[in-house]
C-alpha cells in the first residue's frame, strides 16, 4: 500500500519507504535515489552498527558508491543509540540534503525511528551516564526478568503497553523513569510534530518486489502516489 501523506505546502518532500525484511526495500530506494537526484537515510535499528553487514542486509560499497547513504555503519557494535537520536540526527541531514534537492529518502523497517521522524517524540530527559552506566551493570546482572519487573516498579502502565520481548525498549523505559523520577507514560504525551516538508509513506507488503520493478514503481512516482 503507498499512502500519500502531506503535512504542509512546502516543495520539498520526504518519501520514507518502509516494510519488511528483504523485499527490496532498498533497490527500490537506490532507483528512485538515482533518478531523483538525492540521498538516503537509513532507518534500520541494525545498520547503525559496524562490523556486521551481511546480519544487517546493508549497502554495499557499490551501492554507498551510486548513492549518497546516511546513518550506517557508524556506530560501534556497544553504542547507545535511540529514535530521539535519529529524530535529531535526521532532521539536521534533511536540512542539508533539501539544499541540493527537493526530495530525500528514508529506507528502513525500524518503525519507531520512522514514527520518530515523520510525527515528532515526546521531549524526554537526557539520560546520565551514571544513571545507564548502573542500570546496564544491573541488568547484565540480573537478566531481562529482572528489568521487566523493574519496568513494572517504576510503572506499571508503560509495563502492560510495552512489546516485552523488545529488551531495548523496556531498558530505555526504565532510565528515563530513573532520571525523571516519575512514570515514563507520565511523559508521552502522543502530540504529533509539524515537519517543514511533505511526507510520502510507502508501507511495501511481502509479495512488493516480486511482482513489480524499479521502473514500474517510477512509473507510479510520476503518476502519483496513491492509496491501492
Amino acid at each position: 500500500m503507498i499512502v500519500n501523506q502531506p503535512t504542509n505546502n512546502t516543495d520539498k518532500t520526504l518519501i520514507v519507504i518502509t516494510g519488511p525484511t528483504g523485499i527490496g526495500k532498498s533497490a527500490i530506494a537506490i532507483e528512485l535515489a538515482k533518478r531523483l537526484s538525492t540521498e538516503i537515510i537509513s532507518a534500520d535499528s541494525r545498520q547503525i552498527y559496524r562490523h556486521i553487514p551481511i546480519t544487517t542486509a546493508a549497502p554495499t560499497i557499490e551501492e554507498k558508491t551510486a548513492v549518497t547513504h546516511h546513518l550506517v555503519d557508524f556506530l560501534e557494535l556497544d553504542s547507545y543509540y535511540s529514535a530521539s537520536l535519529f529524530e535529531e540526527q535526521s532532521l539536521k541531514l534533511l536540512e542539508l540534503i533539501f539544499k541540493r534537492s527537493d526530495y530525500a529518502i528514508v529506507c528502513g523497517g525500524s518503525m519507531m525511528y520512522v514514527d520518530a521522524l515523520c510525527n515528532g517524540i515526546d521531549q524526554l530527559p537526557t539520560i546520565p551516564n551514571d544513571i545507564r552506566n548502573a542500570l546496564m551493570d544491573e541488568h547484565r546482572l540480573y537478566g531481562d526478568e529482572w528489568l521487566l519487573n523493574r519496568l513494572n516498579e517504576l510503572d506499571p502502565i508503560y509495563y502492560e503497553q510495552v512489546d516485552k520481548k523488545n529488551i531495548k525498549r523496556v531498558f530505555h523505559a526504565v532510565e528515563i523513569c530513573l532520571t525523571a523520577g516519575k512514570p515514563y507514560s507520565d511523559l508521552r504525551t502522543g502530540n504529533r510534530a509539524t515537519r517543514p516538508f511533505k511526507i510520502i509513506k510507502t508501507a511495501l507488503p511481502h509479495n512488493y518486489y516480486t511482482t513489480k520493478s524499479a521502473h514500474i514503481i517510477w512509473i507510479e512516482w510520476e503518476d502519483g502516489f496513491y492509496v491501492r
